[in-house]
């Protein structure tokens, strides 16, 4: 394997080591994803992205996305930080306050306020895609929460790119502390009073 030009980028963040990584490969092609792959495992980040040519006429670059286990779709801080990567590499350039980013999950659009490295991003995010939770798997969730997942209204399955399940459980925050039931754990998050979850299909 070649030498590859590499970034890491912390976003969400203008002061160094804060904020939330992401490692940035600027010159991908020839690349297989096997290869792929085996970078993600190696930078040990959430998330490892991949610069490649266009196969549009407008886009303005393609990223792949892989975890250390998979490849996403679409992710959004992976997103910003390698337009931010791109920018100041010199590789893009925006067209009317805008980057287009080619992806598994169609075209992103990312707007700036500034044509320099220093800009700060924003991106539209592809619709989410809500499907029914399959029944079968609600068994094997109730066990893992340790705790009876509500029917009404269903669980949904919502893909961003990673994938949540989303369901109503009676007490989102004691099913989520460290040590309340021993098993595989799913991360959950608490509003509306606690009573909804987002669990992450991790």
């Amino acid at each position: 394997m070649s030498l590859r030009r590499f970034k890491q980028v912390d976003v969400f963040t203008r002061i160094p080591y804060l904020g939330n990584p992401v490692a940035v490969v600027l010159d991908a092609e020839g690349l297989d994803v096997a290869q792929m792959q085996r970078i993600a495992g190696w930078t040990n980040l959430s998330e490892t992205t991949f610069v490649l040519p266009p196969t549009t006429a407008t886009a303005d670059y393609r990223l792949r996305i892989f975890t250390p286990r998979e490849e996403l779709a679409f992710a959004g801080h992976p997103t910003l930080g390698s337009a931010h990567a791109l920018l100041e590499a010199g590789i893009v350039r925006a067209r009317d306050g805008r980057l287009r980013q080619e992806c598994g999950a169609g075209e992103v659009q990312i707007a700036l306020d500034e044509d320099t490295a220093a800009a700060r991003l924003w991106l539209e995010s592809p619709p989410a895609r809500v499907t029914a939770v399959d029944a079968a798997l609600l068994g094997p969730l109730e066990q893992a929460l340790g705790a009876p997942i509500g029917r009404d209204p269903s669980p949904q399955r919502v893909d961003v790119g990673p994938v949540w399940l989303v369901a109503r459980i009676a007490d989102a925050v004691d099913r989520a502390a460290p040590g309340a039931h021993s098993g595989a754990r799913p991360r959950a998050a608490r509003t509306d009073r606690g009573r909804r979850s987002a669990v992450h299909a991790a």
